[in-house]
């Protein structure tokens, strides 16, 4: 329900929103407006630490229990209750503001993790759980700007200083901006400091495979082969079809079902396996397309009758299919960054192709690259083999595809699959199934 204002309530409520505005883009507080925003907290029985960003939500909550359950659904598409927007208006500026008020200069570890808190309790204002709003459809945007924000603190971090210290470390929560830096960094590192890094991104390896594996593990993969006959045996019988293909060999006198002719179901399946081939784009635009397809990669690789083959290139192609089961050890030997040159990558999996009819080629990129690339995607394309263009798989879902790629790959009939790596695992589920 839309809440009507009284003129009192109006002003109070622009005054609070004001007062956010002034403290998101200026740094000097107005102390008019501060003035009034606390006499109008203290009005609605709210504490003033409300208004402090430098208090975390988290904090608040723990001294003001009540808070969290009127904080749960604050900003999503729902009916409110009626006379209460101008309390509502103050909750939801301590949000946007612990949020998207991150200030200047250097970040620690403790500062990132409250942040993250933070942004919690911000998606659960959404109306969805911590790390919801980045899978949820029509907040691609949002995001986004939430991914962004948390990259920016990283990199404040002085990174190689907190994993060198085994405390302040473990204070450190895996996420896509941290990852990347480490994966960026890694080569500069050593002792301590490269042993908590690894430790880290198997962490975050672990975490994003147990939510991809969910997605992946119902395919059924390998065709019915309707060519071989079933093998005629008890375990086969189709009772069903037995009974309705004889329902005319009914005996109302007997009470009998009289059976001509028993039906087995079709059991046996595809035997050759199906082969995919993962190409990913590891520059430095790509860094979530490089962790996520590895991940998905090795998912597919422990399937039956799925051979996988994983290709990473930038400016060189490198051949990382001895370690698709293990995607910690491909981040690991990947270097991320540099230009881009797709004939190199195709150079290295043209030659994998040996039953087009039964191979897949995912290609991961932004497809800011060589123009001539596409006379390879247009030959493999006819050659019968399935190609799955991709311009984004990563967690928000926002993506840079260069316009004269999307538009020829779209004229070819295999347009840029773009959005949350969900579409990327329907797509290869419907080939593999």
């Amino acid at each position: 329900m839309t809440d009507i204002l009284d003129d009192a309530d109006m002003t109070r409520r622009q005054v609070l929103y004001w007062r956010l505005l002034s403290r998101l883009f200026g740094p000097d507080e107005q102390p008019a407006l501060e003035t009034a925003s606390m006499a109008i907290v203290e009005d609605l029985g709210l504490p003033p630490a409300l208004l402090d960003p430098g208090v975390s939500v988290d904090t608040l909550v723990q001294r003001f229990p009540s808070l969290g359950d009127e904080l749960q659904d604050l900003m999503a598409e729902q009916e409110h209750e009626q006379g209460a927007e101008v309390r509502r208006a103050a909750l939801v500026s301590k949000l946007l503001l612990n949020v998207f008020a991150t200030g200047t200069g250097n970040v620690t570890a403790s500062r990132l993790e409250s942040w993250k808190s933070d942004a919690g309790w911000f998606e659960k204002g959404m109306g969805c759980e911590p790390g919801g709003l980045r899978h949820r459809v029509g907040d691609e945007e949002l995001a986004a700007v939430l991914a962004g924000i948390e990259g920016d603190l990283v990199k404040r971090m002085h990174l190689r200083e907190v994993l060198a210290d085994p405390v302040l470390s473990k204070q450190l929560t895996p996420s896509m901006s941290l990852i990347e830096q480490l994966l960026h960094d890694k080569h500069n590192l050593s002792g301590v400091a490269l042993a908590n890094a690894k430790a880290l991104i198997r962490r975050f390896v672990d975490e994003v495979a147990e939510v991809l594996r969910t997605q992946v593990e119902k395919a059924s993969v390998g065709e019915i082969d309707r060519s071989v006959p079933p093998k005629r045996v008890f375990r086969n019988l189709d009772v069903e079809r037995t009974i309705w293909k004889n329902l005319t060999n009914w005996s109302p006198e007997d009470e009998r079902l009289y059976v001509d002719r028993l039906y087995y179901k079709q059991t046996a399946r595809r035997t050759t396996p199906a082969r995919m081939i993962v190409v990913v784009d590891q520059s430095g635009s790509m860094v979530d397309a490089m962790v996520n397809c590895t991940i998905l990669a090795s998912i597919f690789a422990g399937l039956p009758k799925v051979d996988v083959h994983l290709v990473a290139y930038d400016t060189r192609a490198l051949d990382l299919t001895p370690w698709v089961h293990d995607p910690f050890e491909v981040l690991l030997r990947t270097t991320l960054g540099g230009g881009t040159d797709g004939t190199a990558a195709m150079a290295v999996a043209r030659p994998k192709i040996s039953d087009p009819r039964n191979t897949v080629m995912v290609w991961i990129s932004d497809f800011y690259d060589n123009r001539s690339l596409i006379t390879d995607f247009e030959a493999v394309h006819r050659s019968g083999v399935k190609f799955i263009p991709v311009g984004s798989v990563n967690s928000s879902g926002s993506q840079s595809v260069d316009p004269w790629y999307r538009q020829k790959l779209k004229d070819l009939g295999t347009p840029v699959l773009s959005g949350h790596i969900r579409k990327l695992v329907s797509e290869l589920k419907n080939f593999l199934t």
